[in-house]
């Protein structure tokens, strides 16, 4: 079975050390780079498969490496915030973190969160496998290729996106919980907030709405969760 890599990009020492030695312990395979612009060009050579994304990096920002990365690949991206920093959170999110974690965080947790968008990727290869496109009015979503069109235009999404979007409208027409849909995109084992599901939701809504601020496919239920509206006939 192949190890796992992870890129840590990370510019305190104390931090990667401990991170190098626990994740190395846990069997995992650990590159390290130590700011924004080692960053990319770790990730070009060492093809990992998960990145532990430190915010705040000398010369080139974790917000802007999470961009540029994101531009290119799916591969998960855990922010790492600093405690206080709930505005730098939600714009990690925004420009394509899968999870985040504040600092400072037991290492059992983070453990706990590599596993699981591990295991969310692995989960989503097997369910593509074996499905077909799913069409909604004029937006279409391929599990088999990962494509999304609207209105006939590719539109470039990142995973969780995808899943979140193709769950939704597998069940068009359906109220579907924040904990149902947390459970099935995220995994039953995730320890963040629901404040991930918003910001994704979020994000989609900018590329599937004509009016993103008045949304008309994917509506609010309040106290409830969301809903992916069918087109009127």
């Amino acid at each position: 079975m192949k190890t796992q890599r992870i890129l840590v990009v990370e510019d305190e020492e104390a931090f990667v050390d401990v991170l190098t030695l626990s994740l190395t312990r846990e069997g995992f395979d650990v590159v390290v780079a130590r700011d924004g612009a080692e960053a990319l060009a770790r990730f070009d050579t060492d093809n990992p498969d998960v990145i532990l994304l430190d915010l705040m990096l000398p010369r080139v920002s974790g917000i802007d490496v999470c961009r540029e990365i994101r531009r290119r690949s799916n591969v998960p991206i855990i922010m790492v915030t600093a405690k206080s920093s709930e505005v730098d959170t939600v714009v990690g999110l925004e420009v394509g973190a899968d999870d985040y974690i504040t600092k400072p965080y037991r290492m059992r947790e983070l453990v706990a969160r590599v596993r699981a968008v591990l295991r969310r990727v692995d989960d989503g290869r097997e369910t593509e496998a074996d499905s077909s496109t799913v069409h909604v009015g004029d937006v279409s979503v391929d599990p088999d290729s990962h494509e999304v069109m609207v209105r006939g235009a590719h539109v470039a999404i990142a995973l969780k996106e995808f899943d979140l979007l193709l769950l939704l409208m597998e069940n068009a027409g359906r109220v579907l919980s924040r904990e149902t849909l947390i459970d099935r995109v995220w995994g039953h084992d995730y320890v963040g907030d629901t404040k991930t599901l918003d910001v994704h939701v979020k994000r989609i809504r900018a590329k599937v709405e004509d009016d993103p601020s008045n949304p008309t496919r994917i509506v609010t239920i309040r106290g409830l969760g969301y809903k992916y509206e069918k087109p009127r006939a």
